[in-house]
């Protein structure tokens, strides 16, 4: 029996990453032996096994052999004869398919050094083509190496467009789906996922509503990209550098989305295309079961971005509706997420990536004066149900119109 460890570990490790995550592979044993020392199995498909005292998966060598359509059809050979070098060949990239002895040495029988040198995401065989969950895999990883120079060789970028065309990618599971795109949404580089995808035609299957959007013209008077799919790229960038949340790098990406469906005799104007894109948004959501509070901060930013851009302008009572409707009276957490996708929509504009978002900040005053209200005074003056939530509206608005007088007076 001889364990190696492999995967990720070994990739992270070699290119001066923190490593996370701990994989081993097993070779020449079985799942009884492996109980016999101790390890607890826990896998369904095939036999893993936890590591009774650090807890780190075990895996059994083993091949697969496509059998069915989808990423689930296959069929798994685990006997104690799978040498590494089998085991290895199954996997996607050859940067994930180096392995570590516990001597220390590497395997690497399918050069995945030469190409973690050479920045390449390069798949091992043929067989790639056998999962569409790999398109995915290959668009993430695409997009967290991306800052380190990496790129995915035309051949894989070939296959992954085969299986786009296929029609394979239409048995990922919606949870798979979101899992690697809420993966994708976490690196450095998020708008690297979706121009992969785009690249090999994965975005018109799995995200059309985003996909519809290159092409369609924006005023180069306030967009001097044009491109809605441009921007909206650009937008998702902005938003990857301005915070790690990814509920708000989510609503950065599908704010725009009623630009795709703005009749072309009405480009390059979309009067409305902030109302329209909320159910593309819900449909898109409950399609890849994202959770509902990602859908929420989506609605609300497509629904009241051109609000907070021209916060200079509102009345006192429009204020009000927007930090009513987004929540933030409730938990003032949302409040901040919402001014964060909207200064990413500001600054994902061609020329203006570095202008400052000074209407976020007049929102925050807004908000900051009208939050506490106390509501004592207002019951010892007669007021009760209904009628007393109405006079603390009217106290807010009050205080909100204070706030941008003040404004108004001071520019």
């Amino acid at each position: 029996m001889e364990i190696y460890l492999v995967g990720g570990a070994v990739r992270d490790h070699l290119l001066g990453l923190d490593v996370i995550d701990h994989d081993y592979v097993v070779v020449g044993a079985s799942p009884e032996l492996m109980k016999q020392q101790g390890f607890k199995e826990v896998g369904k498909d095939f036999p893993v096994f936890l590591h009774p005292e650090t807890g780190d998966e075990y895996a059994l060598a083993r091949t697969e052999r496509k059998s069915g359509k989808g990423y689930k059809g296959f069929e798994v050979d685990f006997s104690e004869n799978i040498t590494l070098e089998q085991d290895l060949q199954r996997r996607d990239l050859t940067i994930n398919a180096i392995a570590r002895h516990e001597d220390g040495s590497l395997v690497d029988p399918y050069n995945g050094q030469q190409d973690l040198e050479h920045k390449t995401l390069r798949h091992i065989s043929p067989a790639f083509a056998e999962d569409p969950l790999r398109v995915l895999r290959v668009a993430r990883f695409a997009a967290r190496f991306h800052h380190l120079g990496f790129s995915v060789a035309q051949e894989t970028l070939a296959l992954m467009m085969e299986l786009s065309n296929q029609g394979e990618l239409e048995y990922l599971t919606p949870e798979r789906v979101w899992v690697e795109t809420h993966k994708a949404l976490s690196t450095q580089s998020p708008q690297v996922f979706f121009e992969v995808l785009r690249e090999c035609g994965a975005l018109e299957v799995l995200f059309p509503e985003i996909n519809q959007l290159w092409g369609i013209p924006n005023p180069e008077k306030w967009h001097p990209e044009i491109d809605t799919g441009v921007h909206t790229m650009m937008v998702l960038e902005q938003a990857a550098r301005k915070t790690d949340d990814i509920c708000v790098r989510f609503a950065a990406v599908v704010h725009d989305l009623g630009k795709g469906v703005t009749p072309k005799d009405q480009w390059p104007q979309h009067r409305g295309h902030e109302e329209a894109g909320v159910p593309l948004i819900k449909q898109l959501c409950r399609r890849i079961k994202a959770p509902k509070d990602y859908e929420n901060l989506a609605v609300n930013v497509s629904r009241f971005h051109l609000h907070s851009h021209k916060m200079f302008e509102l009345r006192p009572k429009t204020v009000h509706k927007v930090l009513k409707s987004i929540g933030a009276y409730k938990k003032e957490s949302l409040l901040e997420q919402f001014i964060l996708a909207c200064e990413a929509d500001f600054n994902g504009r061609l020329g203006l990536e570095e202008k400052p978002y000074t209407q976020g900040d007049l929102l925050r005053q807004c908000y900051q004066a009208s939050k506490k209200i106390e509501s004592q005074p207002l019951i010892d003056r007669g007021y009760e149900g209904a009628k007393l939530g109405e006079a603390i509206e009217r106290e807010r608005v009050r205080r909100i119109k204070s706030v941008l007088e003040k404004e108004k007076a001071a520019n």
